[in-house]
């Protein structure tokens, strides 16, 4: 017991200093650059403690239940010799861990009011969270077979290329946005796990090279279906039109209300929604650990108290950013474009798409587990500094094209064209890696505050229209971490073989 207090302990202070770049950042800009006193200061900071607290305890519920569970299950259907049945469970796992996430329903519901309601919220649902079963169960056959990832990625991004040419305007970034929402705080470890776990499991395979990837598919394919479903049911409906622009707008504007439950009967219910979010996932593991491989799991009670931790910690989590930040986020854009200078604007935005990304849990775990995989050999830190430059470059990006009003299919077309490129060239070690850590990005620390500032940007700037112009700000957050991770390694390698040279 005393050893997990002082892990909780260390892991507490971690948070703390994960969170100061937001605010530092937000405190600079707010101070020395608007030069106002933000509203609210008393809650913002009591609302940045308790997200300190709810990454750690999210954190240590990883390591004591999500983590443990993942990897027996993968250890038990690998002893058993079963590939139906890993696959079936990994169908199941992705499925599961999708088809309740808020963030897709949210996506879901706008993509039905652009297309004038010729898109269903359900069955796009059901198709993003089904494509995401079907990719990891084929991660999870490419781990067993030692299949390359880098030639998956190529032709599924060429085909995301490919696609992204044809489909309406209108449906690009919500579609790019529903690939990054996928991939959330609980989603991501779970299915990183079952990869790694896997990987060390099947003698011959390595855990950096084979292990990582599944996030990735599970980001690249919804991509692909949200566009397909696009072109097959959108009309030449005037997307800019009145009275579906009000709609849509009215509609963004009640998601991104940051009401705060102000009562203990609402704090339960908001609980218990998040419980409600989880509990596919935890059906699913149950289902398969008593009736497939009909064996208890081990050491249940700690297992059991880290999923609840990891609730707990979600949870805090969140109701610390509705506090905290949000409502100081929502006014930045706003408070830039009257500032009159683009200089600031393009400065906040790459200092909060770094901040933010140095603060995302998923981003954390994910970064620790690729050092233990490496034995060393990636650092989590360093890997994580060069994950936050490509998604602070990345969102650099995105904020101009909103600016000048570009079109979208011209930056994500040319994105991925690097990233195709850069994919020849990368050692095998990182691809898989760099692929899962462009998924990691898009968790919710950088989905809310980002989303906030393209909306803010495209309302607040003559000519653009919040459908077409404030979505697409996530896949730029995604494209860009791929880039700088492949980058990262190609010039280590160099530098490595310089040395080498020389000596």
């Amino acid at each position: 017991m005393n050893r997990l207090i002082r892990e909780f302990f260390a892991t507490l202070l971690h948070a703390a200093r994960n969170l100061l770049p937001i605010v530092v950042v937000v405190g600079v800009f707010q101070f020395g650059v608007l030069r106002q006193m933000p509203d609210g200061l008393g809650a913002m900071i009591i609302g940045l403690g308790i997200v300190v607290l709810g990454v750690a305890l999210f954190l240590q519920g990883l390591e004591m239940g999500v983590f443990p569970i993942a990897r027996n299950l993968s250890d038990e259907f690998t002893a058993k010799g079963s590939l139906p049945w890993l696959m079936i469970f990994g169908f199941c796992i992705g499925f599961s861990a999708v088809i309740a996430e808020p963030a897709l329903i949210a996506v879901a519901e706008q993509a039905e009011l652009i297309s004038e309601g010729r898109i269903d919220p359900v069955t796009l649902r059901v198709l993003v969270a089904s494509s995401v079963g079907a990719v990891v169960a084929i991660g999870v056959l490419r781990i067993i077979l030692g299949l390359p990832l880098h030639w998956m990625m190529i032709g599924g991004y060429i085909v995301v290329v490919l696609v992204t040419f044809f489909a309406p305007e209108e449906i690009v970034g919500l579609a790019y946005d529903s690939g990054g929402v996928t991939t959330n705080i609980v989603t991501v470890p779970l299915i990183a796990a079952l990869g790694l776990g896997l990987a060390a499991a099947i003698r011959g395979r390595n855990p950096l090279i084979d292990g990582f990837g599944l996030v990735a598919l599970a980001v690249m394919v919804p991509m692909i279906t949200v566009q397909l479903y696009g072109v097959v049911v959108f009309t030449l409906a005037d997307p800019e039109s009145a009275a579906a622009g009000a709609e849509v707008i009215a509609t963004l504007e009640d998601q991104a209300e940051t009401v705060v439950p102000g009562t203990a009967t609402a704090l339960l219910a908001d609980l218990g929604r998040m419980v409600l979010d989880v509990l596919p996932i935890i059906l699913v593991v149950l289902v398969f650990q008593y009736l497939v491989i009909r064996k208890r799991i081990p050491h249940l009670p700690m297992v059991t108290f880290g999923f609840v931790l990891v609730i707990v910690g979600l949870y805090a989590f969140v109701v610390g950013l509705k506090l905290g930040l949000f409502p100081i986020g929502e006014n930045m854009a706003e408070q830039l474009m009257a500032h009159g200078s683009l200089f600031w604007l393009y400065l906040f935005a790459f200092l909060i798409g770094f901040a933010t990304t140095m603060a995302e849990p998923a981003l954390i775990a994910i970064g620790d587990k690729a050092e233990e995989a490496s034995a060393g050999r990636i650092r989590s830190n360093a890997i994580r500094l060069v994950v936050a430059l490509g998604v602070a470059t990345g969102i650099t990006i995105g904020v101009h094209r909103i600016i000048t009003g570009d079109s979208i299919h011209l930056y994500i077309i040319g994105g991925y064209c690097i990233v195709i490129l850069l994919t020849f060239l990368a050692p095998r070690y990182i691809i898989a890696l760099a692929y899962d850590l462009g998924g990691v990005t898009t968790s919710e620390v950088t989905v809310p505050l980002i989303t906030a500032l393209g909306i803010g940007l495209a309302t607040n700037i003559e000519g653009r229209s919040v459908m077409i112009d404030g979505f697409g700000l996530i896949a730029f957050a995604s494209i860009f971490p791929i880039v700088s991770v492949m980058l990262y390694a190609i010039l280590a390698d160099l530098l490595a073989r310089t040395r080498g040279a020389t000596t």
